[in-house]
């Protein structure tokens, strides 16, 4: 039998905020999670990427929060004071998140606040004098915030950590666990991540209550990509990388795609070479400021673009409906990238495809992300953007070419056909416009030489 939200101890406004948005049943992760965080537990949560953690934290969250319109308001001391705290690892995961939990949390008028850098200081702290009841945060701006005495971490009564391995890699460890020492009537705290690297279980001891570890996935199967992804594997040539790619780009039934490149000059430059295809495409990298960055996703999400080419700042977390096609332009560093960024594609159960370029001074790096993640695809067929199995794997109609448009020309001066074949004329020094210090000097001069005489 199929368990729906409504079979759970949930407030009707979040059933109904829940089903607003297209959700009915729970996702495993959040089957399992739920019973325990409702009841204040503490929580592990393992799963693989696009499985519906956000949920899993957000709900319980949404649910004991005590917000403005709840008849218990009037007699709560710590009105308007943060009372749970988001920490994640990256900008977009934080807006991501922030906009997940706010819709179903706005019925109750609970007010959920984003904080994170890149962005002017004072918005945010008129927000948090204002009052607020949830906050998600990167953890620089959040102890920055904390630092000077904006944001009160002593009422936080709830704490989750998200993407915890990915906290790890960015160095944020010091960070995560200054921010524990600062919520001491923290009363739940949740911790979730892809993986559990023993720093993770080690940070988990420390600061949880004896905590329930949930994983919806098997033991030897922790760092395995998303089963429905369809995985195609190419050697491709460095120089011949943007023509593969653009008639990829043109597969029957390609829908929204993501691009993944390791540098970001490679990334900016594989867009531009797209728009000036005439594709759709939008960039986000660490260049961009965090208003570019916003808006590529927005536009992304909006179906403005269509290939969003990006650097692993967006492989983590980014919930985005839809993608049909994620690309690896250059090879991963690790099989952990790997699994993170085809991740992007199938999710919530949907198809996938995931294909790899993989250049020859990469065979040696790809060799380790094959044997580590069991893929049974160690040796890439080596692919130019004219061969025929590129066009019969991906499904590209015959005669695509690497354009949608012609290429445009370089500008030219032109010339009217009064004045074609006859030879420029070269302006006469006499006849030039004098500058203005000239003119000024020389109105000095007659003015001394008036005098004088």
């Amino acid at each position: 039998m199929t368990i729906t939200f409504a079979d759970l101890a949930l407030r009707p406004s979040t059933i109904e905020a829940l089903n607003a948005h297209g959700f009915t049943s729970p996702f495993a992760i959040q089957e399992m999670v739920l019973p325990i965080a409702l009841s204040d537990g503490d929580v592990i949560g393992q799963a693989k990427t696009g499985t519906g953690k956000t949920l899993a934290f957000g709900i319980p969250l949404v649910e004991r929060v005590i917000a403005p319109q709840d008849p218990e308001w009037a007699d709560f001391a710590n009105a308007g004071l943060p009372q749970a705290l988001v920490v994640v690892p990256t900008r977009e995961l934080c807006v991501q998140v922030a906009k997940d939990i706010e819709e179903l949390a706005s019925a109750r008028g609970i007010r959920v606040l984003a904080v994170y850098g890149g962005k002017a200081f004072e918005p945010q702290i008129e927000q948090l004098q204002s009052g607020v009841e949830i906050v998600v945060g990167t953890p620089g701006r959040l102890l920055d915030l904390y630092r000077q005495g904006q944001l009160k971490l002593n009422k936080v009564a709830r704490l989750v950590l998200d993407e915890a391995d990915e906290m790890l890699d960015l160095g944020f460890l010091p960070d995560v666990e200054k921010i524990f020492t600062s919520t001491p009537i923290r009363q739940q705290t949740m911790l979730f991540s892809a993986t559990m690297p023993g720093d993770i279980i080690a940070l988990a001891r420390r600061f949880m209550s004896q905590p329930v570890h949930i994983r919806t996935q098997d033991n030897d199967d922790e760092s395995a990509v998303v089963s429905r992804v369809e995985q195609h594997v190419l050697r491709a040539h460095a120089l011949d990388k943007i023509e593969m790619l653009a008639r990829i780009l043109q597969a029957q039934n390609r829908g929204p795609t993501m691009v993944f490149c390791r540098t970001k000059r490679t990334c900016q430059k594989t867009a531009d070479d797209l728009l000036e295809r005439g594709f759709r495409a939008a960039a986000i990298h660490g260049d961009l400021g965090q208003s570019a960055r916003e808006r590529a996703l927005s536009d992304f999400k909006a179906g403005k673009s269509d290939v969003l080419v990006a650097t692993d700042v967006a492989a983590r977390g980014i919930d985005i409906e839809g993608i049909t096609h994620v690309i690896n332009y250059q090879c991963p560093e690790d099989g952990k990238t790997y699994v993170h960024r085809i991740g992007r594609t199938a999710r919530a159960g949907a198809h996938g495809i995931g294909v790899t370029f993989v250049d020859w001074d990469d065979m040696t790096r790809w060799s380790l992300i094959n044997q580590s993640l069991k893929l049974g695809l160690d040796e890439p067929v080596e692919t130019y953007s004219s061969s025929d199995h590129l066009f019969t794997s991906m499904r590209i109609p015959v005669g695509s070419t690497g354009r949608l448009k012609a290429s445009k020309p370089a500008d030219t001066p032109t010339r009217s056909p009064a004045t074609k074949g006859k030879p420029r004329a070269k302006m006469d020094t006499q006849t030039r416009p004098k500058t203005e210090r000239t003119r000024i000097r020389n109105k000095k001069f007659k003015e001394t030489a008036s005098e004088k005489n």
